[in-house]
């Protein structure tokens, strides 16, 4: 590739990057002050107003493809020296993370980093993506294996006196069968001191933990048994991480468990990378991002949508169609004002798609599996809330009812889902609030849950135990109780004691 300007490719300032928002166009050109061209074919990551991630080509590495990662918010000069300083401790501790080929400053401001371009690679959560809500029950599950080098080389992290203050499975990229450290930005020294180190490194294996579900707890002690070696065997006893029993990094896990879904449910909310919201006077609206073009039009007429769509339910607080987009099958779910009476008790009060909306990201985070949900609509007048609406996935299966048949007990498949589901919402202290046979859905191996609008997480033991005798009654009442299969069911369900 030539040194000089490309003339049929833009070159863009970083002034214009910055106010190019999430989808500035490909390809562009940047230009450093040492001259040098740097051409991004296509983006890969884009936080609007501070920094693009893409795979570029940089006449430097002769034509070589490289990624290229520019720093053109107010913050830009700091955060390129936490990225340039965080792969230079990686590399220096003899750990795989990707080459450095170039840094530097773009012309008239903003700086940008260079990276060898690893082709064919994908981080350990696409590598793991789908299997995030199974129980992993064989030893060789292809998860399992997958997750081990990650934990593995968290522990040769942390052997070298370092910590990653943002271990998720994105920041760790396959390659050629070998896994690399990616971020530099959120690579940092451990605080000085055993103590302190120790409990640092406790923590950061928390929050690594913390990104599988609670289906994964029983696996936790196979993913330490490929970090502990690695931590523990370049060092003496006295360093060695300390407290590590089961309920001290099961305590631990937890705590960062709750912080990462406080987190992502705020930002279900806001807008962000993953969700695109709109605020007016007149409207409130929360859409996936990457569903915000397909449901551009429902979500400007949902009403004629549903008119057009084929009813499942027409209530007098919940109206309910199937809608099909583009040739899928999708849900919306209508929240009703019966009268002004109902209206005035409503509008001061987050709806009930609202709720239902956090509760099934809340669900779908543990690892609960309902139709993924898509966009939350309101209607307001400035500060009152009116009618709402609910879009999700079409989920099709068999009604738990017609699946079960009252005069035999499930069978193994079946136990295990009911098992499996019930033994969460137990452990999670949640409580759904109306477990008729028609809320749930058999997709084997797995139950379906619908209708999220009364879900409670309790954070009281009193208030739970008074919830889930409500729920497991109610799910007990779908069949004879001189049945099999309600004796079964009553044997088997977790009761409050």
């Amino acid at each position: 590739m030539s040194g000089g300007p490309q003339t049929e490719i833009p070159c863009l300032s970083s002034d214009a990057l910055r106010r190019g928002g999430r989808e500035p166009a490909t390809p562009f050109q940047v230009r450093g002050e040492d001259g040098e061209i740097i051409v991004v074919s296509r983006l890969l990551r884009v936080l609007p107003g501070k920094r693009l991630v893409g795979e570029a080509e940089w006449c430097g590495w002769r034509g070589r493809r490289v990624l290229a990662k520019l720093f053109v918010g107010r913050d830009g000069d700091r955060r390129w020296a936490r990225e340039r300083q965080g792969l230079a401790l990686l590399r220096d501790a003899g750990l795989p993370t990707p080459e450095v080929a170039r840094a530097g400053r773009i012309e008239g401001g903003g700086r940008f980093l260079l990276t060898e371009f690893l082709e064919a690679s994908r981080t350990l959560a696409e590598r793991c993506a789908g299997s995030e809500t199974e129980t992993p029950a064989p030893e060789d599950a292809p998860a399992l294996e997958a997750l081990r080098p990650a934990f593995a080389l968290l522990g040769r992290l942390h052997a070298a006196g370092l910590i990653q203050t943002d271990p998720h499975l994105g920041n760790f990229l396959e390659h050629q069968g070998a896994l690399y450290l990616i971020d530099g930005d959120g690579v940092r020294r451990a605080r000085a001191g055993d103590g302190a180190r120790a409990r640092q490194a406790l923590d950061n294996l928390a929050l690594l933990a913390a990104q599988l579900p609670p289906a994964w707890e029983s696996r936790v002690d196979a993913l330490l048994d490929a970090y502990a070696p690695e931590y523990t065997q370049e060092y003496t006893q006295e360093h060695a991480l300390p407290n590590f029993e089961c309920d001290v990094l099961a305590r631990a896990i937890e705590q960062a468990r709750a912080r990462r879904l406080a987190h992502f449910l705020g930002k279900t909310l806001r807008d962000c990378s993953q969700f695109a919201v709109r605020r007016t006077a007149r409207r409130f609206s929360s859409v996936v991002r990457a569903e915000s073009e397909a449901l551009a039009a429902l979500l400007d007429a949902p009403d004629a949508a549903i008119a057009r769509g084929a009813l499942l339910k027409d209530g007098n607080t919940c109206t309910v169609a199937r809608v099909e987009v583009d040739g899928r099958a999708l849900v919306v779910k209508r929240y009703n004002l019966k009268n002004p009476c109902h209206a005035l008790s409503r509008c001061w009060r987050p709806s009930r798609a609202w709720h239902a909306w956090l509760a099934a990201h809340r669900l779908a985070f543990h690892g609960v599996a309902t139709p993924a949900p898509l966009a939350l609509v309101e209607e307001r007048a400035g500060p009152l809330r009116r009618r709402a609406f609910l879009v999700t996935e079409f989920c099709p299966g068999d009604e738990l009812g017609q699946r079960l048949a009252p005069g035999r007990e499930p069978d193994t498949a079946e136990a295990a889902a009911i098992g499996a589901l019930f033994g969460l919402l137990f452990r999670l202290k949640i409580t759904h609030g109306d477990l008729k046979a028609t809320n749930f859905l058999w997709r084997g191996p797995r139950l379906v849950l619908l209708d999220l609008d009364a879900v409670t997480l309790h954070r009281s033991e009193a208030a739970f135990a008074r919830g889930w005798r409500r729920d497991r009654a109610r799910f007990l009442r779908n069949w004879p109780a001189d049945s099999a299969l309600h004796r079964w069911l009553d044997a088997h369900l977790p009761e409050v004691r």
